[in-house]
């Protein structure tokens, strides 16, 4: 720990101090475990550094204003902001083996990025291929579901749950140990500068760049500064000599112009015949997957390999997160038999989940996030799926934040698509009142169409109106409450006294 935080050998005192586990939440700490106090928009990790001792925590990261906090919970403070500790330096007399111990560093997010760093680099085998994963929307399933694909012939190590930022990705590297041959990691950004910075930490070989959209537009101002903050993981990765290999979404014009940006062979994915592994035959299947055919131009030769697979994914969409996954392999060796058996597992859905509803309905949860794109690619998942008999399509959209210049025309472009798909409408929200207007501009019936303004109003009305085979989408920003509508109105859902669910 001192040698990552300083560049300078521990002292002699210093006892090794391996960690297998660590957390910027004082309530995810375990034993043995790090804990990082980082100041956030709300709180200050701080505070909680006596909360991580209680629970175990054998080492902290703060800065200075922790240090009596740490102190007086009993750790062995070390201070790594006043350079060179001397090889021969004691610790304090009233130290014991196993104690706790704070480093007094000063900037909390920079050391944990050293921290990350140092794993990646001295704590790693030589031979380990990264492979970075960015993009608009599909990062988190197409990161998981390329590491499924990897561990058919790899032991591979993938970020845990979505952790892409400058303060996640150096977590993820934690988890990273000399046993590992591939690591597929995520990487996100608010701001230009970002990715880039995340590239120094994880050195990827592979870069796989899914999509350019208008999320966060309220923060880069442009599409095209979103665009060119994507770019930066293709600009970073080594070049054609050196094993580098940009995936790109030929699809996608922006995306398809960052092959001019990198020193990387550039690997093409997409639906047209001019990408190097492209689908066609697409068939939504409902919940069942999605259906399609593999073109694979194998390189150097005018031979085109096909082969149908069926991938239990749902919704069209996803056969861009499959055919990133594919191209992964593909580059990396492995045969058809591996990638298709990778692609079979259910992993890379995490962000839509199926589950029983109220009244005999299935709800269909899809409220990680949202945007344009995604919502749109929801409701044609569910124009995919046939309810049963006397079942109605339903959707609870709600606001989708960040959008920027963007906001007024992302919301009408979902509300058209709800008019197309939907039988029963329900918005949440002042911006999810937009995509209702619209909808109902569009010609969808008034009768069916339902305006709320809050998640507890939406939570009242559907309790009332879902009616048993009904199949209910809830897309939207958990900033207007969506992931709660998902907890009251799935199966077995508390009510309160007296409630009934059929009004």
């Amino acid at each position: 720990m001192w040698s990552a935080l300083t560049g300078d050998t521990p002292p002699l005192a210093l006892p090794p101090l391996p960690i297998a586990h660590a957390a910027l939440d004082s309530r995810d700490i375990r034993p043995g475990d790090m804990f990082v106090a980082l100041a956030g928009s709300n709180t200050d990790g701080h505070a909680y550094i006596g909360a991580a001792l209680t629970n175990g925590a054998q080492a902290i990261i703060c800065e200075e204003r922790g240090r009596a906090l740490a102190q007086n919970a009993g750790a062995i403070v070390v201070d790594c902001t006043r350079g060179r500790w001397a090889l021969d330096a004691t610790l304090p007399a009233a130290y014991q083996p196993g104690a706790p111990i704070a480093y007094i560093v000063d900037d909390s997010v920079l050391a944990l990025q050293k921290v990350g760093a140092f794993q990646r680099v001295h704590r790693t085998q030589p031979a380990l291929r990264v492979i970075g994963v960015t993009g608009s929307v599909g990062k988190t399933s197409t990161k998981e579901l390329t590491a499924n694909v990897l561990r058919q012939r790899y032991v591979t190590h993938a970020s845990p749950g979505n952790l892409n930022s400058e303060q996640g990705l150096p977590l993820a590297l934690m988890g990273l140990n000399v046993t590992h041959e591939r690591a597929v990691l995520e990487m996100g950004m608010y701001g230009l500068g970002e990715i880039e910075r995340l590239c120094l930490l994880a050195r990827p070989s592979i870069g796989v760049v899914t999509n350019v959209g208008p999320v966060h537009l309220s923060r880069l101002g442009t599409i095209e500064r979103i665009a060119q903050a994507k770019s930066e993981l293709v600009r970073a990765l080594p070049g054609v000599d050196d094993g580098g290999v940009a995936i790109l979404n030929w699809d996608d014009e922006r995306v398809r112009a960052m092959a001019t940006l990198t020193a990387a062979n550039v690997f093409r994915i997409g639906l047209t015949p001019d990408a190097d592994l492209w689908a066609d035959e697409i068939e939504g299947m409902g919940m069942e997957g999605v259906r399609f055919r593999f073109h694979y131009r194998t390189p150097g030769k005018d031979k085109v390999e096909s082969l149908h697979v069926k991938v239990p994914l749902m919704g069209r969409h996803s056969v861009h997160t499959a055919l990133c996954a594919a191209a992964v392999g593909l580059v990396d060796g492995l045969s058809w038999a591996e990638i298709v058996a990778g692609l079979q597992t259910m992993a890379g859905q995490l962000r839509l989940v199926a589950v029983r509803g109220i009244n005999d309905s299935t709800l269909i949860d899809d409220t990680y996030n949202a945007s344009p794109a995604s919502t749109i690619a929801a409701l044609n998942l569910l124009a995919d799926i046939s309810p049963a008999a006397g079942g109605r399509r339903v959707a609870v959209l709600g606001d989708m934040r960040e959008l920027g210049s963007y906001e007024t025309e992302g919301h009408k472009l979902v509300g058209r698509r709800a008019a197309d798909v939907l039988d029963v409408l329900v918005t949440v929200g002042e911006l999810g009142a937009s995509i209702g207007e619209e909808a109902r501009a569009a010609g969808f019936p008034v009768a069916n169409l339902y305006i709320m303004a809050t998640h507890e109003d939406a939570i009242d009305l559907l309790r009332r109106i879902i009616h048993a085979d009904d199949l209910v989408l809830v897309k939207g920003s958990r900033a207007v409450g969506m992931d709660v509508i998902v907890a009251e109105i799935a199966a077995g859902a508390n009510l309160s006294a007296g409630e009934s669910v059929n009004g």
